[in-house]
């Protein structure tokens, strides 16, 4: 019999749904793992493997396949490990086969059993939500994946063990609530500019427009101090663009502890020009401002 968990795979900030399929049958042992897995998936074996025995669960000597559908959708990361681990304790008896119907399951194994946070839980949680599903995932991403909605069904374990008495009933898990936004420390304010009239005026346009700007001059001209204080004026995020920015950085693995900010992203860097000694300093839109050649 073939035992099923629900797991996704990311591209780009989309969350594609994934059918970890696993087999435990007759024959000389042996654990294959098909589905176009990279590396990192390919090594999950020896994880589950050393997670399950160090929490007291061992594999019978048979041959285990398993199969992440659909197999033409390429699988990367680690978050792999959890769904797999699951999918093999209901088809050995050591959880309810029921018990994973209706959850949507990502997470890392450690080789002591414990869960570690992975990546993409917000965009998994989306996903598990619009599915009509729950969320099974790490202690620590769990606050993460509340950021979807209160309506989401999340299990957050702190380990394998922990997870198995959870399903079986022995210890529930408690309920986690989204962190609040990080504190915001004080910004580099435009009024503390002097002179400078004709780019704080661009500055204001660009903000209240949402343009693009380019900035070239000399070094000294004032292109770094003027682009640090472009976010001081930016318009507050609406909550799609909180949402938008808050999946990036969660794919990105920059959500600490599922806490986000409600401040516009801004990164700064300035490169040399070839053949001359002056720089370049571009400004983006929309999510903040950008500085490069």
């Amino acid at each position: 019999m073939v035992t099923r968990v629900a797991t996704v795979a990311f591209q780009g900030i989309e969350a594609v749904p994934v059918d970890v399929q696993v087999q435990i049958a007759p024959g000389v042992p042996k654990f294959l793992m098909v589905g176009l897995p990279d590396k990192a998936v390919k090594e999950s074996s020896e994880r589950v493997y050393a997670a399950m025995i160090a929490s007291g669960l061992g594999l019978p000597p048979k041959r285990i396949t398993v199969n992440l559908a659909p197999a033409d959708l390429p699988k990367e990361g680690s978050h792999y490990d959890l769904p797999i681990a699951p999918g093999l304790m209901a088809a050995i008896g050591a959880i309810p086969r029921d018990a994973l119907d209706g959850f949507l399951v990502l997470g890392e194994l450690g080789l002591d059993g414990r869960l570690a946070p992975v990546s993409g839980v917000l965009p998994a949680a989306i996903a598990a939500q619009s599915r009509n599903l729950g969320i099974i995932c790490p202690a620590s991403s769990g606050p993460e994946a509340a950021r979807a909605g209160e309506g989401i069904d999340i299990i957050a374990a702190e380990s394998l063990l922990a997870l198995v008495n959870h399903l079986t009933g022995h210890q529930l898990a408690a309920r986690l609530q989204p962190r609040k936004y990080l504190p915001n420390g004080a910004l580099p304010d435009l009024s503390e500019v002097r002179g400078q009239q004709v780019a704080r005026r661009a500055l204001e346009v660009a903000a209240a427009g949402g343009h693009n700007m380019l900035m070239i001059g000399p070094p000294g001209a004032g292109k770094s101090m003027l682009a640090a204080r472009l976010p001081s004026i930016l318009p507050p995020l609406n909550p799609r663009e909180l949402l938008d920015i808050s999946m990036i950085q969660s794919i990105a693995g920059e959500l600490a502890g599922g806490a986000i900010s409600d401040r516009r992203p801004f990164r700064a860097a300035s490169l040399r020009l070839h053949g001359g000694s002056g720089r370049r300093r571009v400004a983006g839109k929309a999510g903040g401002s950008e500085s490069g050649a």
